[in-house]
């Protein structure tokens, strides 16, 4: 098994996951300044040209919720409930509230103050966040609510729709996402931050791979 990455939100989730599940595979570096996403071969992996992508011998599979949904049947891990379909559905409506609604909310945020500044593209422009501002107190307000007396956000355990949720919340403080106010919230994410492959989710130089 091979998954393609690189430091952004949505490979994030896939190895944190991996490493979280104790999944063994080989895990490749991206160079986005090198242009790695637009080689033909990546772009025949993935035509997209985003990560991650995981290859699993004939298998070639993009968008993190998939990769991590079956991730999580190769471990036999019910982070994603495969045999409960119940379970299923919840974390599908998070999975699809996150990618048409928080995502677009907060990505922005995320964008300027993590992925400007790590490919060098710039300065955060606050001036354009400002008006973002109120679409993410009112998605969060939805959120905080929901997390209202429960440590998850589907299930009442840790599931793939907390690393999808979380993947760009996380460093709410650094991107100056306006969350202080929603305390379930901010719990929510500061117990995901005390998950070890969550908190140090990267592969390193000196390891490539991640065995259970």
């Amino acid at each position: 098994m091979k998954i393609y990455w690189f430091e952004a939100q949505a490979p994030r989730r896939v190895v944190a996951l991996a490493k979280h599940l104790g999944i063994t595979a080989e895990f490749v570096q991206l160079d986005l300044m090198a242009g790695d996403l637009k080689t033909a071969t990546y772009a025949g992996l993935n035509p997209n040209m985003k990560a991650p992508t995981l290859v699993d011998g004939e298998l070639v599979l993009w968008e993190s919720s998939a990769i991590m949904a079956y991730l999580c049947t190769q471990a036999g891990s019910d982070m994603w409930p495969a045999h409960a379909p119940a379970e299923q559905v919840e974390v599908l409506r998070w999975l699809s509230w996150n990618d048409s609604h928080w995502q677009d909310a907060v990505g922005p945020f995320y964008f300027e103050h993590i992925i400007k500044p790590k490919f060098g593209f710039g300065a955060p422009d606050r001036a354009a966040l400002a008006e973002k501002v109120e679409g993410v107190v009112r998605l969060a307000r939805v959120l905080d609510e929901h997390l209202q007396g429960r440590d998850f956000v589907a299930c009442g355990r840790l599931t793939i729709a907390d690393f999808q949720l979380a993947s760009m919340a996380t460093d709410w403080r650094e991107t100056e996402m306006p969350l202080a106010s929603f305390a379930n919230v901010v719990r929510w994410l500061d117990g995901l931050n005390r998950v070890p492959a969550w908190a140090e989710p990267w592969p390193t130089a000196q390891t490539t791979r991640f065995a259970a």
